[in-house]
């Protein structure tokens, strides 16, 4: 076999994951990529992004953004905890580095406001003289905006509240209660009340306050809402937090795509046992529907990167620590294991006992039916991924050490040791693995390739191009953040069905079949 043909299996998309929306001075939407780490602003007219602010620079986890008078860029660096002023010219201003989890922005002439998303929160005013905290008690605060009466109106994401406060201070005030899944707080050019939620039917909470106090919701069917911005026709347009792109929202409830919606991702990817192909997104588990080439959400599930196929069951793994196995058949979801370290691909053994990369702490785990957990192998430096080859032996891709290994026994005690054999190094960040046609096939993502590896000689050959993931160039922002999940790592997952493998890479699901033989 000389090779693979590739194919998309979804269309391309510029906004992997949308999250702060505002309109600029030049009048285009620009829009915060958290997972991508990265600004972009999109043309209303024509859909075309252009990336403003790339990845790599000051800027790690951009989550909302605002304009001040002069057109500087206001912008939440959610994981370091840091806010940002970007000046018309391009260059950067770190306004305060002593927030946790800054989330929710906002101008109110030349006074900047953020909030906190984070339990027992606060909303702060930031000025040249230092920090002054309105209040405190935000059950995760998120996106907030001045209102019609001059006060600031943000959300408690997990009481289902809005509030509001003066700029100067004072009691907050409860505003709405009972509202579904609350993530944003916007105001349309009639002074009505917008309240975006965050869940599976993307519901948009609408309240009157200021004329009838009516109550109304509207359901968009977009998965994770996350933001809205007002242009002067008083046009809606959402963004996603786990379908990306950005969608004007008609009154009615009908949607006009204007930048493409994809996936955030993908991270891990399985195929069934009917050939449906299901991939770990992040914040959802989705399907790649071609030849459409969009992506519908299974469920809305925060965190998934890893997952693997068990008839009626999706066993995910998240990099913040847990294993759960997902039934399709009930929508229930059971935790398997909790508190791992950076818990990457996964895969089924022929007794249905789990066998999880626990990248983190460097060693390969199993977690049998009644969630015992157990080593198989240790001592590795950052496996990312296992499979099992056709004589039911678990192969173990390492990230760190540039290397894949088979396993020859169990409880080795160290990666490289005895037990253990090296099958090829020298590779540039091997993620996704899997078996077949006595290759074990290996996603060398730092040489953006597709590599065979065979199973007795150790030879390896390229079989395909791979497209460079949603990767970040320079430092890494953290796993963790006050005791929440951070910005998890790129991960390239691979899978196998009959003679075909599918690839999470380049922002969608490659479908890969064999090449003629010359």
């Amino acid at each position: 076999m000389s090779g693979f043909r590739t194919r998309r299996l979804t269309r391309p998309t510029s906004l992997r994951g949308s999250n702060g929306v505002a309109f600029g001075p030049d009048g285009r939407l620009y829009v915060a990529q958290f997972l991508a780490g990265e600004i972009s602003a999109v043309d209303l007219a024509t859909g075309d992004a252009e990336v403003v602010v790339p990845a790599g620079g000051p800027v790690q986890t951009p989550d909302d953004l605002a304009f001040g008078p002069d057109g500087s860029m206001y912008l939440t660096d959610l994981v370091p905890g840091r806010v940002w002023r970007r000046h018309p010219d391009g260059t950067f201003t770190l306004v305060t580095d002593q927030v946790r989890l800054p989330n929710g922005i906002a101008c109110v002439g030349d006074r900047l406001f953020v909030n906190e998303m984070i339990p027992d929160g606060r909303l702060l005013e930031l000025a040249e003289d230092g920090v002054k905290v309105l209040t405190g008690g935000l059950a995760m605060g998120n996106a907030m905006q001045l209102g019609p009466d001059g006060a600031l109106y943000y959300p408690h994401m997990l009481t289902g509240e809005v509030f509001r406060i003066p700029p100067d201070g004072g009691t907050p005030e409860l505003v709405a209660a009972e509202v579904h899944e609350p993530v944003a707080v916007r105001f349309d050019l009639g002074g009505v009340l917008q309240v975006l939620s965050r869940g599976a039917a993307g519901i948009v909470t609408r309240i009157d306050l200021f004329g009838t106090g009516d109550r109304t919701l509207l359901t968009s069917g977009l998965a994770g809402l996350d933001n809205a911005a007002f242009d002067p026709e008083n046009r809606m347009f959402v963004s996603s937090f786990a379908g990306g792109g950005i969608t004007e929202l008609h009154p009615d409830g009908r949607t006009r795509e204007i930048a493409p919606r994809g996936f955030a991702g993908p991270y891990g990817v399985t195929v069934d046992l009917g050939g449906t192909v299901h991939a770990a997104d992040h914040y959802r588990i989705a399907e790649p529907r071609h030849p459409e080439g969009d992506v519908t959400t299974t469920e809305l599930l925060p965190f998934v990167h890893g997952i693997a196929a068990d008839g009626e069951l999706l066993h995910l793994t998240s990099q913040f620590g847990q294993v759960r196995t997902y039934d399709r058949a009930t929508r229930s979801i059971r935790t398997r294991a909790d508190r791992l370290d950076q818990p990457l691909g996964i895969a089924v053994r022929a007794d249905g006992v789990l066998v999880v990369a626990e990248a983190g702490a460097g060693r390969i785990v199993t977690i049998d039916a009644e969630d015992t957990l157990g080593v198989l192998a240790d001592g590795f430096g950052r496996p990312v991924d296992v499979a099992v080859d056709g004589d039911g032996r678990w192969c173990v891709s390492d990230e760190e050490r540039g290397a894949v290994y088979r396993l020859d026994g169990e409880g080795t005690g160290e990666g490289t040791g005895e037990g253990t054999v090296v099958l090829a190094d020298g590779l540039g960040a091997p993620q996704g693995i899997t078996a077949g046609d006595g290759c074990l096939y290996v996603a060398e993502t730092a040489a953006g390739r597709l590599v065979a590896v065979d199973l007795v000689s150790g030879a390896v050959r390229t079989v395909a191009d791979l497209p460079a993931g949603p990767g970040r160039p320079g430092e890494l922002p953290a796993l963790h953040a006050h005791g929440l999940p951070g910005a998890a790592r790129p991960f390239a997952g691979l899978a196998a069905a009959g003679n075909a493998l599918y690839a999470a890479a380049g922002g969608t699901v490659l479908h890969l079949t064999p090449a003629e033989e010359p």
